[in-house]
């Protein structure tokens, strides 16, 4: 659950509360049951690692004591002597070979002194000992399988004779003055080693491998015990159950926000993107792109509230704060609310009351000439008072007259006559320029009362900061497959080089910075004629002037517009210095 806290006066925070049922009885944690966890899979593969060296350890013992006794008897069955002996007719059973018998006895018992093994027996072809450790064992005879050996063969095996259990070797002795290899067998040699001496030189190696397991299994528990602690302060103690419902929580949240949500990491990288900020923000599935003034707004680094930023199809209202947890920066948290609409109702808005106000002088105004035509004819001046008010609606009509019937739009229209009665309201004379002509469903209308209008105010601003006499000048043409208004003031100008500056959100000719919460407008104007100009791919121009007449400077822009005729229609030429 989530709950909400009070640290200290205007500031609160969020925690979310975990375990507080299970209070007061043992519980696993997660950490303890990776702890666990580990350390059984750790115990079980070192106790299997070390079982499986233990018997790789008996086998390769086994196979090297198989090799050194086969080695050792091999070499004795080579031996001249013992091939000798074995070669003298009747040795085993006449007395007087004694001698030739007790000499191999003492050459085998030599040989098994300096290899080390526990028993070299000497046989003849009948399977009688003649050498023995056990000198009670010579003439016996000698008990394991020779029959192989006897035949020419070679046996290995692990046979239970006199000395227990062993891994012997028999090999055949051939006769003297033959060939090793190929000669009549006169006898064998087998050359064995008890498993008694096999076990204990395993044993002699058991402490060491006892200790690099042992060794193992300490460092395994303590990089556990080191693992598990990482993962609760990772978690900041919370259990699987926890984490599920934070996560689930969190999630819930965030679809259902209606504000847009971008979080970012302190190298600026987008980390959690909600649903209300895709739709705000371009990009694609797996992440959202900063428009360029929201970027330079983060990388700025400075917190705002509420600040009003134009992108190239909205306007957002951002806010901007520096996240951190424990005294450190964690990230950023950007949110975005849509204000396009509510701008657009906002100067849809502000014309209406310009105009309501424009006609209330107007009402007020054409209320003095009527007072003025009814005393003239009180005085008996009709012809006096027919010309007085034959002007006045003549000078009225021609402005709506000559808008009305080259400018078919009709949100256009009425704009011009709006803003002239606004201008005139202000003491600006607003002139629109003979040539202007405008067809219907060329560009959206909302898109032209935009860019208009707010040239217009801007142009109104300008001439009534300039000297008299103030005016404005505007032209509405479409040629060259493009809708181009050109607005001229009578005010001090816009240099070409201050262009970009003034389309950027919070520039104003009256060198007031926009507001947080965006009061009057300043500085937004020239920030949506650019919206609207990226949006169709079209260009704004700044027309330094050349002459008196061309007042403080010409603003031109140009919206492209699909299917439009290339040919142009009858205009006036551009004044100078103007663009063509």
């Amino acid at each position: 659950m989530i709950v909400l806290t009070t640290p200290g006066p205007g500031r609160a925070s969020a925690r979310f509360v975990h375990g507080a049922s299970r209070r007061g009885r043992l519980r696993w944690t997660l950490a303890s049951r990776i702890f666990a966890l580990q350390l059984a899979v750790v115990t079980l593969v070192v106790v299997a690692s070390a079982a499986a060296v233990v018997w790789q350890v008996r086998t390769d013992t086994r196979r090297d004591t198989t090799a050194i006794v086969s080695d050792v008897a091999l070499g004795l069955a080579a031996s001249p002597d013992v091939r000798a002996g074995l070669s003298v007719p009747g040795a085993t059973t006449d007395p007087a070979q004694a001698g030739v018998r007790a000499g191999v006895a003492a050459h085998a018992e030599d040989v098994r002194r300096a290899t080390g093994t526990d028993f070299v027996t000497v046989m003849d072809t009948a399977r009688t000992r003649w050498s023995h450790p056990d000198p009670a064992q010579i003439g016996g005879t000698f008990l394991g399988h020779a029959e192989e050996a006897l035949a020419g063969g070679r046996v290995v095996e692990t046979y239970t004779g006199t000395l227990g259990p062993s891994v012997r070797a028999v090999v055949p002795v051939r006769a003297a003055g033959t060939s090793a290899t190929t000669g009549p067998v006169v006898g064998a040699v087998a050359v064995g080693v008890t498993t008694r001496s096999v076990t204990r030189e395993l044993t002699a190696q058991l402490p060491v491998l006892l200790g690099a397991v042992a060794l193992a299994l300490v460092l395994s528990v303590l990089g556990s015990l080191a693992l598990s602690r990482w993962v609760r302060r990772r978690t900041h103690g919370m259990e699987p159950a926890d984490l599920t419902r934070a996560w689930e929580v969190n999630d819930a949240v965030l679809h259902s926000l209606r504000e847009g949500l971008v979080v970012l990491d302190p190298a600026g990288r987008v980390q959690v993107v909600n649903d209300e900020a895709r739709r705000l923000l371009p990009g694609g599935e797996d992440g959202v792109v900063l428009p360029p003034a929201v970027r330079r707004l983060v990388e700025a680094g400075e917190e705002v509230a509420d600040d009003l930023q134009v992108t190239d199809d909205r306007v957002l209202l951002v806010n901007h704060t520096t996240a951190q947890w424990e005294g450190r920066q964690v990230g950023t948290v950007l949110t975005l609310r849509d204000h396009t609409e509510l701008q657009a109702l906002t100067r849809d808005l502000d014309a209406v009351r310009g105009l309501a106000d424009a006609l209330r002088s107007q009402a007020h105004e054409a209320a003095n000439r009527l007072h003025v035509v009814v005393t003239l004819v009180e005085q008996g001046r009709d012809a006096e008072a027919v010309r007085f008010a034959t002007a006045e609606l003549t000078e009225a009509q021609q402005l709506t007259d000559l808008v009305v019937a080259d400018v078919a739009d009709p949100a256009v229209a009425a704009l011009l006559i709006g803003k002239s009665a606004q201008a005139a309201e202000r003491g600006v004379e607003l002139e629109v320029e003979p040539g202007t002509s405008l067809a219907a469903d060329l560009l959206p209308a909302r898109d032209l009362v935009t860019v208009l209008g707010n040239l217009l105010d801007n142009a109104v601003e300008a001439a009534l900061a300039g000297d008299a006499p103030r005016w404005v000048r505007v032209l509405i043409a479409a040629a060259d497959g493009a809708v181009q208004l050109r607005v001229t003031d009578s005010g001090p100008g816009l240099p070409a080089a201050g262009l970009e500056r003034a389309m950027r959100r919070g520039w104003s000719r009256k060198e007031q910075v926009l507001t947080r919460d965006g009061a009057h407008g300043h500085g937004l104007g020239l920030a949506l004629v650019g919206q609207v100009v990226r949006r169709h791919g079209g260009r704004v121009e700044v027309v330094e002037p050349v002459t008196v007449d061309d007042g403080g400077g010409t603003i031109v822009v140009t919206l492209p517009v699909v299917d439009l005729p290339m040919e142009a229609p009858a205009v006036r030429p551009a004044a100078a210095g103007a663009p063509t």
